[in-house]
Protein backbone atom coordinates (compact mmCIF):
# COMPACT_ATOMS: atom_id res chain seq x y z
CA UNK A 1 0.00 0.00 0.00
CA UNK A 2 3.27 2.41 -0.05
CA UNK A 3 2.94 3.17 -4.11
CA UNK A 4 1.81 6.05 -6.18
CA UNK A 5 -1.76 6.19 -6.40
CA UNK A 6 -3.40 7.56 -9.85
CA UNK A 7 -2.85 10.83 -9.04
CA UNK A 8 1.22 10.26 -8.33
CA UNK A 9 0.89 11.09 -4.71
CA UNK A 10 2.99 8.66 -2.10
CA UNK A 11 2.29 8.29 1.65
CA UNK A 12 5.23 8.81 4.11
CA UNK A 13 5.38 10.20 7.68
CA UNK A 14 6.85 13.56 7.64
CA UNK A 15 10.47 13.28 9.20
CA UNK A 16 12.74 15.94 10.75
CA UNK A 17 14.12 17.67 7.70
CA UNK A 18 11.86 17.24 5.08
CA UNK A 19 8.51 19.05 6.25
CA UNK A 20 7.65 22.78 5.94
CA UNK A 21 8.07 22.88 10.03
CA UNK A 22 11.69 22.42 10.28
CA UNK A 23 14.85 24.98 10.15
CA UNK A 24 15.31 27.65 12.36
CA UNK A 25 12.85 29.95 13.96
CA UNK A 26 11.82 33.31 12.79
CA UNK A 27 11.85 36.79 14.29
CA UNK A 28 8.19 37.10 13.49
CA UNK A 29 7.37 33.49 14.15
CA UNK A 30 6.19 33.11 10.35
CA UNK A 31 7.02 30.01 8.45
CA UNK A 32 6.60 31.03 4.92
CA UNK A 33 3.11 31.19 4.11
CA UNK A 34 2.32 30.04 7.20
CA UNK A 35 2.10 32.95 9.30
CA UNK A 36 1.35 33.41 12.85
CA UNK A 37 -2.16 35.30 13.25
CA UNK A 38 -2.71 37.38 16.60
CA UNK A 39 -5.24 38.31 18.44
CA UNK A 40 -7.33 41.24 17.09
CA UNK A 41 -6.48 42.95 20.75
CA UNK A 42 -2.90 42.27 19.80
CA UNK A 43 -2.95 43.60 16.57
CA UNK A 44 -5.11 47.03 17.21
CA UNK A 45 -5.53 49.76 19.51
CA UNK A 46 -8.43 51.65 21.38
CA UNK A 47 -7.34 54.44 20.02
CA UNK A 48 -7.53 53.99 16.26
CA UNK A 49 -9.95 53.27 13.85
CA UNK A 50 -10.54 51.93 10.53
CA UNK A 51 -13.38 54.63 9.61
CA UNK A 52 -13.70 58.28 9.60
CA UNK A 53 -16.76 59.16 11.24
CA UNK A 54 -18.06 63.25 11.11
CA UNK A 55 -18.05 64.93 14.54
CA UNK A 56 -21.59 64.90 16.15
CA UNK A 57 -23.24 68.07 15.89
CA UNK A 58 -24.04 69.82 18.99
CA UNK A 59 -27.58 68.64 20.22
CA UNK A 60 -27.90 65.91 17.54
CA UNK A 61 -27.29 62.99 19.79
CA UNK A 62 -30.57 60.74 19.56
CA UNK A 63 -29.20 58.36 21.98
CA UNK A 64 -31.67 59.41 24.78
CA UNK A 65 -29.43 58.90 28.02
CA UNK A 66 -28.22 55.47 26.42
CA UNK A 67 -24.76 57.18 25.79
CA UNK A 68 -21.81 54.99 27.05
CA UNK A 69 -19.83 56.07 30.28
CA UNK A 70 -16.48 54.65 29.58
CA UNK A 71 -14.33 53.41 26.63
CA UNK A 72 -16.09 50.60 25.23
CA UNK A 73 -12.33 48.66 24.98
CA UNK A 74 -12.49 47.25 21.36
CA UNK A 75 -8.90 47.33 19.02
CA UNK A 76 -9.36 49.74 16.62
CA UNK A 77 -7.73 48.23 12.70
CA UNK A 78 -7.46 49.59 9.27
CA UNK A 79 -9.51 47.88 6.59
CA UNK A 80 -6.41 46.07 5.24
CA UNK A 81 -5.46 44.87 8.66
CA UNK A 82 -8.94 44.07 9.38
CA UNK A 83 -8.96 41.96 6.03
CA UNK A 84 -5.75 40.23 6.76
CA UNK A 85 -6.64 39.29 10.00
CA UNK A 86 -9.71 37.22 9.14
CA UNK A 87 -7.84 35.59 6.17
CA UNK A 88 -5.11 34.51 8.08
CA UNK A 89 -7.66 32.95 9.96
CA UNK A 90 -9.44 31.16 7.10
CA UNK A 91 -5.75 29.34 6.24
CA UNK A 92 -6.09 28.01 9.29
CA UNK A 93 -9.33 26.50 9.22
CA UNK A 94 -10.06 23.05 7.15
CA UNK A 95 -12.73 23.50 5.19
CA UNK A 96 -14.15 20.83 2.16
CA UNK A 97 -12.83 23.11 -0.28
CA UNK A 98 -9.31 22.22 1.22
CA UNK A 99 -10.04 18.04 1.09
CA UNK A 100 -11.95 15.52 1.88
CA UNK A 101 -14.04 15.75 4.94
CA UNK A 102 -14.21 12.40 6.47
CA UNK A 103 -16.45 13.34 9.55
CA UNK A 104 -19.36 10.14 9.70
CA UNK A 105 -22.73 11.02 10.20
CA UNK A 106 -22.33 14.65 9.48
CA UNK A 107 -22.59 14.59 5.50
CA UNK A 108 -20.18 17.17 4.77
CA UNK A 109 -19.99 17.11 1.21
CA UNK A 110 -19.23 19.74 -1.73
CA UNK A 111 -21.68 22.47 -1.42
CA UNK A 112 -21.57 23.48 -5.70
CA UNK A 113 -21.29 27.10 -6.93
CA UNK A 114 -24.30 26.81 -8.84
CA UNK A 115 -26.58 26.30 -5.87
CA UNK A 116 -24.86 29.87 -4.44
CA UNK A 117 -25.44 31.35 -7.82
CA UNK A 118 -29.05 30.80 -7.76
CA UNK A 119 -29.56 31.52 -4.18
CA UNK A 120 -28.34 34.77 -4.49
CA UNK A 121 -30.45 35.68 -7.41
CA UNK A 122 -32.32 39.01 -6.89
CA UNK A 123 -35.87 38.07 -5.53
CA UNK A 124 -34.36 35.00 -3.76
CA UNK A 125 -31.97 36.68 -1.85
CA UNK A 126 -33.67 40.04 -1.48
CA UNK A 127 -37.15 38.64 -0.14
CA UNK A 128 -38.14 39.17 3.32
CA UNK A 129 -40.80 37.38 5.38
CA UNK A 130 -42.80 40.03 6.30
CA UNK A 131 -43.81 41.36 1.93
CA UNK A 132 -46.97 40.58 0.79
CA UNK A 133 -47.82 37.15 0.06
CA UNK A 134 -48.91 38.56 -3.51
CA UNK A 135 -45.00 40.03 -3.93
CA UNK A 136 -43.57 36.78 -3.39
CA UNK A 137 -45.46 34.33 -5.33
CA UNK A 138 -42.16 33.10 -7.02
CA UNK A 139 -40.71 32.35 -3.87
CA UNK A 140 -43.95 30.22 -3.11
CA UNK A 141 -43.67 28.22 -6.39
CA UNK A 142 -40.12 27.25 -5.20
CA UNK A 143 -40.98 26.18 -1.91
CA UNK A 144 -44.13 24.36 -3.57
CA UNK A 145 -41.58 23.10 -5.96
CA UNK A 146 -39.16 21.49 -3.82
CA UNK A 147 -42.08 19.92 -1.32
CA UNK A 148 -43.40 17.98 -4.02
CA UNK A 149 -39.50 16.89 -5.11
CA UNK A 150 -39.28 15.67 -1.35
CA UNK A 151 -42.64 14.06 -1.27
CA UNK A 152 -41.71 12.02 -4.65
CA UNK A 153 -37.90 11.20 -3.44
CA UNK A 154 -39.81 9.86 0.01
CA UNK A 155 -42.91 8.65 -0.86
CA UNK A 156 -44.97 10.37 1.24
CA UNK A 157 -48.15 11.99 1.91
CA UNK A 158 -47.69 15.80 3.14
CA UNK A 159 -44.18 17.86 4.00
CA UNK A 160 -43.69 20.40 6.87
CA UNK A 161 -41.21 23.01 5.14
CA UNK A 162 -40.78 25.67 8.18
CA UNK A 163 -38.55 23.35 10.49
CA UNK A 164 -35.10 24.73 10.64
CA UNK A 165 -32.77 21.98 11.21
CA UNK A 166 -32.32 18.23 11.90
CA UNK A 167 -33.57 18.48 15.57
CA UNK A 168 -36.31 20.59 15.07
CA UNK A 169 -37.33 18.44 12.37
CA UNK A 170 -37.63 15.61 15.09
CA UNK A 171 -39.28 17.61 17.62
CA UNK A 172 -42.24 18.54 14.52
CA UNK A 173 -42.10 15.01 13.93
CA UNK A 174 -42.95 13.98 17.42
CA UNK A 175 -45.79 16.75 17.70
CA UNK A 176 -47.25 15.37 14.99
CA UNK A 177 -47.38 12.03 16.87
CA UNK A 178 -48.76 13.59 20.10
CA UNK A 179 -51.23 15.62 18.11
CA UNK A 180 -52.55 12.07 16.25
CA UNK A 181 -52.48 10.51 19.77
CA UNK A 182 -54.62 12.91 21.64
CA UNK A 183 -56.98 13.68 18.46
CA UNK A 184 -58.14 9.53 19.48
CA UNK A 185 -57.64 10.45 22.95
CA UNK A 186 -54.70 7.86 23.30
CA UNK A 187 -52.45 8.79 26.45
CA UNK A 188 -49.58 7.19 25.50
CA UNK A 189 -46.40 7.90 27.28
CA UNK A 190 -43.35 5.93 26.29
CA UNK A 191 -41.24 6.49 22.95
CA UNK A 192 -38.69 3.61 21.97
CA UNK A 193 -35.07 4.68 20.60
CA UNK A 194 -32.94 2.21 19.29
CA UNK A 195 -29.22 1.89 20.73
CA UNK A 196 -28.12 2.44 16.98
CA UNK A 197 -30.11 5.47 16.44
CA UNK A 198 -28.90 9.55 16.49
CA UNK A 199 -28.21 10.80 19.86
CA UNK A 200 -30.65 13.93 19.30
CA UNK A 201 -33.73 10.96 18.98
CA UNK A 202 -33.93 10.46 22.96
CA UNK A 203 -33.18 14.20 23.46
CA UNK A 204 -36.35 15.06 21.24
CA UNK A 205 -38.45 12.41 22.74
CA UNK A 206 -37.58 13.62 26.55
CA UNK A 207 -38.89 17.15 25.64
CA UNK A 208 -41.96 16.07 23.52
CA UNK A 209 -42.61 14.76 27.10
CA UNK A 210 -42.02 11.39 26.47
CA UNK A 211 -40.53 8.36 28.50
CA UNK A 212 -37.61 7.18 26.60
CA UNK A 213 -37.05 3.48 26.67
CA UNK A 214 -33.54 1.71 24.83
CA UNK A 215 -34.00 -1.14 22.26
CA UNK A 216 -30.95 -3.24 22.07
CA UNK A 217 -29.18 -3.95 18.75
CA UNK A 218 -27.92 -7.30 16.90
CA UNK A 219 -24.66 -8.18 17.37
CA UNK A 220 -24.52 -7.57 13.47
CA UNK A 221 -25.03 -4.12 13.94
CA UNK A 222 -29.02 -3.75 13.46
CA UNK A 223 -32.36 -3.39 15.36
CA UNK A 224 -33.03 -6.03 17.71
CA UNK A 225 -36.36 -7.24 16.13
CA UNK A 226 -37.81 -9.66 18.54
CA UNK A 227 -36.68 -7.26 21.47
CA UNK A 228 -38.69 -4.71 19.91
CA UNK A 229 -41.91 -6.39 19.61
CA UNK A 230 -41.51 -7.81 23.52
CA UNK A 231 -41.35 -4.59 24.43
CA UNK A 232 -44.74 -2.77 22.52
CA UNK A 233 -47.79 -2.31 24.19
CA UNK A 234 -50.58 -0.16 24.74
CA UNK A 235 -48.69 2.53 26.67
CA UNK A 236 -45.40 2.74 23.47
CA UNK A 237 -46.05 5.87 21.59
CA UNK A 238 -43.97 5.47 18.87
CA UNK A 239 -40.19 4.21 18.14
CA UNK A 240 -37.61 7.02 16.85
CA UNK A 241 -35.45 4.53 14.36
CA UNK A 242 -32.15 5.63 11.77
CA UNK A 243 -31.99 4.31 8.72
CA UNK A 244 -29.44 3.43 7.63
CA UNK A 245 -28.53 3.81 11.45
CA UNK A 246 -25.17 5.34 13.35
CA UNK A 247 -23.26 1.91 12.75
CA UNK A 248 -23.61 2.81 8.65
CA UNK A 249 -26.21 -0.06 7.90
CA UNK A 250 -29.29 -0.33 6.66
CA UNK A 251 -32.07 -1.88 8.74
CA UNK A 252 -33.07 -4.80 6.87
CA UNK A 253 -36.09 -5.09 9.00
CA UNK A 254 -37.42 -1.79 8.73
CA UNK A 255 -41.01 -3.05 7.10
CA UNK A 256 -41.31 -6.04 9.50
CA UNK A 257 -40.44 -3.11 12.53
CA UNK A 258 -42.75 -0.52 11.28
CA UNK A 259 -45.27 -3.41 10.89
CA UNK A 260 -45.10 -4.41 14.57
CA UNK A 261 -45.37 -0.58 15.65
CA UNK A 262 -48.77 0.15 13.70
CA UNK A 263 -50.32 -3.35 14.68
CA UNK A 264 -49.67 -1.88 18.54
CA UNK A 265 -51.30 1.25 17.91
CA UNK A 266 -48.03 3.34 17.63
CA UNK A 267 -46.30 4.90 15.08
CA UNK A 268 -42.69 5.38 13.16
CA UNK A 269 -40.18 7.99 13.23
CA UNK A 270 -37.69 7.70 11.04
CA UNK A 271 -34.70 9.92 11.22
CA UNK A 272 -33.51 10.85 7.95
CA UNK A 273 -30.08 12.15 8.63
CA UNK A 274 -28.78 9.40 6.70
CA UNK A 275 -31.11 9.69 3.50
CA UNK A 276 -28.15 10.50 1.01
CA UNK A 277 -27.21 6.89 1.19
CA UNK A 278 -30.79 5.62 -0.53
CA UNK A 279 -31.74 9.23 -2.12
CA UNK A 280 -33.56 7.65 -5.46
CA UNK A 281 -33.00 3.83 -4.31
CA UNK A 282 -35.88 3.50 -1.30
CA UNK A 283 -38.79 5.65 -0.39
CA UNK A 284 -39.16 5.32 3.30
CA UNK A 285 -42.73 5.38 3.01
CA UNK A 286 -42.76 2.26 1.35
CA UNK A 287 -41.40 0.86 4.76
CA UNK A 288 -43.80 1.82 6.94
CA UNK A 289 -42.47 5.37 8.03
CA UNK A 290 -45.01 8.10 9.62
CA UNK A 291 -42.19 11.44 9.92
CA UNK A 292 -39.10 11.57 8.94
CA UNK A 293 -37.18 14.49 8.74
CA UNK A 294 -34.48 15.29 6.06
CA UNK A 295 -31.56 17.45 6.78
CA UNK A 296 -30.77 19.41 3.28
CA UNK A 297 -27.58 20.03 4.08
CA UNK A 298 -26.69 16.71 4.21
CA UNK A 299 -28.88 14.94 1.17
CA UNK A 300 -29.31 18.17 -0.99
CA UNK A 301 -25.89 20.01 -0.61
CA UNK A 302 -27.07 23.26 1.20
CA UNK A 303 -24.06 24.94 3.45
CA UNK A 304 -23.62 23.03 6.45
CA UNK A 305 -23.42 24.51 10.27
CA UNK A 306 -21.17 27.59 11.35
CA UNK A 307 -24.56 28.73 13.04
CA UNK A 308 -25.79 29.82 10.09
CA UNK A 309 -29.88 29.27 8.92
CA UNK A 310 -30.71 25.42 8.43
CA UNK A 311 -33.19 23.78 7.28
CA UNK A 312 -35.05 20.27 8.22
CA UNK A 313 -38.22 20.02 6.32
CA UNK A 314 -40.70 16.72 7.68
CA UNK A 315 -42.71 14.46 5.41
CA UNK A 316 -45.31 12.76 6.69
CA UNK A 317 -47.41 9.75 5.97
CA UNK A 318 -51.46 9.82 5.42
CA UNK A 319 -51.88 9.63 9.08
CA UNK A 320 -50.03 12.29 10.21
CA UNK A 321 -50.61 14.81 7.08
CA UNK A 322 -53.77 16.42 9.22
CA UNK A 323 -51.76 17.15 11.80
CA UNK A 324 -48.50 19.08 10.59
CA UNK A 325 -47.40 22.69 11.11
CA UNK A 326 -48.44 25.67 9.52
CA UNK A 327 -48.08 27.20 7.80
CA UNK A 328 -47.82 25.53 4.24
CA UNK A 329 -47.81 26.04 0.70
CA UNK A 330 -51.01 24.55 -1.85
CA UNK A 331 -51.45 24.77 -5.30
CA UNK A 332 -55.43 26.00 -5.34
CA UNK A 333 -58.00 25.48 -8.38
CA UNK A 334 -56.67 28.30 -10.12
CA UNK A 335 -52.98 27.15 -10.16
CA UNK A 336 -51.59 29.82 -7.85
CA UNK A 337 -49.58 28.51 -4.79
CA UNK A 338 -51.01 29.94 -1.70
CA UNK A 339 -49.34 30.12 1.89
CA UNK A 340 -51.91 28.79 4.38
CA UNK A 341 -51.87 30.84 7.56
CA UNK A 342 -53.83 30.40 10.56
CA UNK A 343 -56.61 32.50 9.54
CA UNK A 344 -57.83 30.79 6.35
CA UNK A 345 -56.40 27.14 7.28
CA UNK A 346 -59.70 25.47 8.16
CA UNK A 347 -61.76 26.91 5.18
CA UNK A 348 -58.75 26.00 2.89
CA UNK A 349 -59.45 22.51 4.43
CA UNK A 350 -63.33 22.05 3.82
CA UNK A 351 -62.94 23.37 0.13
CA UNK A 352 -60.22 21.14 -0.82
CA UNK A 353 -60.19 17.89 1.68
CA UNK A 354 -63.25 17.66 2.55
CA UNK A 355 -63.30 18.09 6.20
CA UNK A 356 -60.82 19.76 9.12
CA UNK A 357 -57.31 19.67 9.58
CA UNK A 358 -56.06 19.28 13.03
CA UNK A 359 -52.98 20.91 12.84
CA UNK A 360 -50.52 21.13 15.96
CA UNK A 361 -49.74 24.74 15.65
CA UNK A 362 -46.22 26.72 14.55
CA UNK A 363 -42.93 25.89 14.64
CA UNK A 364 -41.23 29.23 14.07
CA UNK A 365 -41.94 32.73 13.48
CA UNK A 366 -42.16 32.27 9.38
CA UNK A 367 -42.27 29.54 6.82
CA UNK A 368 -38.32 28.55 6.94
CA UNK A 369 -35.35 29.47 5.08
CA UNK A 370 -35.08 30.49 1.40
CA UNK A 371 -31.66 30.86 0.81
CA UNK A 372 -32.05 26.57 1.77
CA UNK A 373 -34.65 25.82 -0.18
CA UNK A 374 -33.37 27.53 -3.02
CA UNK A 375 -30.16 25.46 -2.90
CA UNK A 376 -31.83 22.63 -2.38
CA UNK A 377 -33.72 22.57 -5.04
CA UNK A 378 -31.14 23.90 -7.67
CA UNK A 379 -29.40 20.52 -6.54
CA UNK A 380 -32.28 18.50 -7.29
CA UNK A 381 -33.02 19.63 -10.67
CA UNK A 382 -29.25 19.59 -11.74
CA UNK A 383 -28.98 16.09 -10.93
CA UNK A 384 -32.57 14.73 -11.65
CA UNK A 385 -34.15 11.86 -10.70
CA UNK A 386 -31.38 9.43 -12.40
CA UNK A 387 -28.44 11.66 -10.72
CA UNK A 388 -30.17 11.75 -7.11
CA UNK A 389 -29.81 7.42 -7.46
CA UNK A 390 -26.66 7.87 -8.50
CA UNK A 391 -25.75 10.02 -5.83
CA UNK A 392 -26.86 6.73 -3.42
CA UNK A 393 -24.92 4.56 -5.44
CA UNK A 394 -21.58 6.87 -5.35
CA UNK A 395 -21.77 7.10 -1.92
CA UNK A 396 -22.30 3.49 -0.84
CA UNK A 397 -19.61 2.75 -2.99
CA UNK A 398 -17.17 5.12 -1.66
CA UNK A 399 -17.40 4.37 1.82
CA UNK A 400 -17.48 0.27 0.91
CA UNK A 401 -13.75 1.22 -0.30
CA UNK A 402 -12.69 2.62 2.54
CA UNK A 403 -14.15 0.11 4.88
CA UNK A 404 -12.96 -2.84 2.49
CA UNK A 405 -8.77 -1.00 2.10
CA UNK A 406 -8.49 -0.48 5.53
CA UNK A 407 -10.43 -3.85 7.38
CA UNK A 408 -7.14 -5.68 7.70
CA UNK A 409 -5.32 -2.93 9.47
CA UNK A 410 -8.23 -0.98 11.76
CA UNK A 411 -10.98 -3.32 13.44
CA UNK A 412 -14.22 -2.63 11.38
CA UNK A 413 -16.65 -4.50 13.90
CA UNK A 414 -19.57 -4.70 11.70
CA UNK A 415 -17.94 -5.63 8.21
CA UNK A 416 -18.89 -9.17 8.42
CA UNK A 417 -23.03 -7.73 8.66
CA UNK A 418 -22.28 -6.99 4.79
CA UNK A 419 -21.68 -3.88 2.82
CA UNK A 420 -22.22 -0.68 4.53
CA UNK A 421 -24.22 1.80 3.24
CA UNK A 422 -22.95 5.85 3.14
CA UNK A 423 -20.51 5.38 6.23
CA UNK A 424 -17.32 3.16 7.65
CA UNK A 425 -17.04 2.36 11.47
CA UNK A 426 -14.04 1.19 12.76
CA UNK A 427 -12.77 1.00 16.19
CA UNK A 428 -9.61 1.37 18.42
CA UNK A 429 -9.01 -2.26 18.85
CA UNK A 430 -5.79 -3.68 18.68
CA UNK A 431 -4.29 -0.24 19.24
CA UNK A 432 -0.77 -0.47 21.61
CA UNK A 433 -1.45 -0.04 25.48
CA UNK A 434 -1.89 3.38 25.99
CA UNK A 435 -3.16 4.63 22.84
CA UNK A 436 -6.31 5.58 21.46
CA UNK A 437 -8.94 7.12 18.70
CA UNK A 438 -8.04 10.10 19.84
CA UNK A 439 -4.52 9.77 19.24
CA UNK A 440 -4.89 8.67 15.60
CA UNK A 441 -7.59 11.36 15.26
CA UNK A 442 -4.91 14.13 16.46
CA UNK A 443 -2.53 12.41 14.11
CA UNK A 444 -4.66 12.64 11.12
CA UNK A 445 -4.62 16.60 11.38
CA UNK A 446 -0.58 16.31 10.83
CA UNK A 447 -1.87 14.06 7.86
CA UNK A 448 -3.80 17.33 6.49
CA UNK A 449 -7.26 16.15 7.42
CA UNK A 450 -9.73 17.12 9.87
CA UNK A 451 -10.11 13.86 11.90
CA UNK A 452 -13.36 11.38 11.69
CA UNK A 453 -16.16 11.67 14.00
CA UNK A 454 -14.87 10.04 17.13
CA UNK A 455 -16.37 8.13 20.32
CA UNK A 456 -19.71 7.64 18.28
CA UNK A 457 -21.79 5.64 18.12
CA UNK A 458 -21.78 4.85 21.48
CA UNK A 459 -21.91 0.84 20.93
CA UNK A 460 -18.42 0.73 19.52
CA UNK A 461 -15.80 1.02 21.92
CA UNK A 462 -13.36 4.12 20.47
CA UNK A 463 -14.95 4.41 17.44
CA UNK A 464 -14.24 6.08 14.57
CA UNK A 465 -16.93 6.82 11.73
CA UNK A 466 -16.00 7.86 7.94
CA UNK A 467 -18.21 8.74 5.92
CA UNK A 468 -16.76 10.34 2.20
CA UNK A 469 -19.73 11.34 0.69
CA UNK A 470 -20.50 10.73 -3.27
CA UNK A 471 -18.64 13.78 -4.08
CA UNK A 472 -15.12 12.26 -3.91
CA UNK A 473 -12.58 10.87 -6.42
CA UNK A 474 -11.00 7.43 -6.31
CA UNK A 475 -7.92 9.27 -6.21
CA UNK A 476 -9.05 11.44 -3.06
CA UNK A 477 -9.86 8.54 -1.41
CA UNK A 478 -6.74 6.80 -2.31
CA UNK A 479 -4.69 9.37 -0.52
CA UNK A 480 -7.03 9.50 2.73
CA UNK A 481 -6.72 5.34 2.86
CA UNK A 482 -3.08 6.05 2.77
CA UNK A 483 -2.52 8.67 5.18
CA UNK A 484 -5.22 6.28 8.04
CA UNK A 485 -3.29 3.50 7.20
CA UNK A 486 -0.28 4.79 7.84
CA UNK A 487 -1.15 6.54 11.31
CA UNK A 488 -3.31 2.66 11.96
CA UNK A 489 -0.17 1.14 11.53
CA UNK A 490 1.77 3.37 13.83
CA UNK A 491 -1.15 3.42 16.20
CA UNK A 492 -0.66 -0.92 16.47
CA UNK A 493 3.06 -0.67 16.65
CA UNK A 494 3.37 1.53 19.63
CA UNK A 495 4.24 4.83 18.19
CA UNK A 496 4.50 7.13 21.27
CA UNK A 497 4.86 10.45 19.29
CA UNK A 498 1.31 10.23 18.38
CA UNK A 499 0.36 11.01 22.31
CA UNK A 500 1.80 14.69 21.47
CA UNK A 501 0.07 14.93 17.58
CA UNK A 502 -0.26 17.24 16.17
CA UNK A 503 2.75 18.46 15.76
CA UNK A 504 2.99 20.48 12.32
CA UNK A 505 -0.48 22.73 12.92
CA UNK A 506 -0.70 26.12 14.03
CA UNK A 507 -1.36 25.08 17.46
CA UNK A 508 -0.42 21.75 19.68
CA UNK A 509 -2.74 19.42 21.36
CA UNK A 510 -5.39 20.98 23.52
CA UNK A 511 -5.73 20.06 27.49
CA UNK A 512 -9.48 18.73 26.19
CA UNK A 513 -10.80 18.18 29.95
CA UNK A 514 -9.83 21.75 31.03
CA UNK A 515 -11.07 23.01 28.10
CA UNK A 516 -14.49 21.59 28.52
CA UNK A 517 -14.48 22.26 32.35
CA UNK A 518 -12.47 25.74 32.85
CA UNK A 519 -13.03 27.52 29.30
CA UNK A 520 -11.24 31.10 28.36
CA UNK A 521 -14.31 32.89 26.94
CA UNK A 522 -12.87 36.60 27.44
CA UNK A 523 -9.26 38.41 26.55
CA UNK A 524 -7.60 39.90 29.17
CA UNK A 525 -5.38 42.27 28.77
CA UNK A 526 -1.96 41.20 30.10
CA UNK A 527 -0.90 44.67 31.11
CA UNK A 528 -4.21 45.16 33.36
CA UNK A 529 -3.75 41.95 35.07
Amino acid sequence: MSTPNASGWKPGTPVEGHNAMSGPDTATGNRALMLEEPLLFEIGHVETTGVDLPEPRSGANRLGGFERSEAIGLPGLSEPETVRHYTRLSRQNYAIDLGLFPLGSCTMKHNPRLNEKIARMPGFADVHPLQPVDTVRGALEVINELAHWLIDLTGMHAVAMSPKAGAHGELCGILCIRAALEARGDAREVILVPESAHGTNPATAAFAGYKVEDIPATTEGRVDLEALKARLGPDVAGVMITNPNTCGLFERDMKAISDAVHAAGGFVYCDGANFNAIVGKVRPGDLGVDAMHINLHKTFSTPHGGGGPGSGPVVLSAALAPFGPLPYTARTKDGVVHLIEEEDAEEFAKEHFGGPMQHFGRMTAFHGQMGMFTRALAYILSHGADGLKQVAEDAVLNANYILRSLDDVLDAPFGPSGPCMHEALFSDKGFAEGLSTLDLAKAMIDEGYHPMTMYFPLVVHGAMLVEPTETESKAALDQFIMALRSVAERAKEGDESLKTAPHYAPRRRLDETQAARKPVLAWNDPDMA
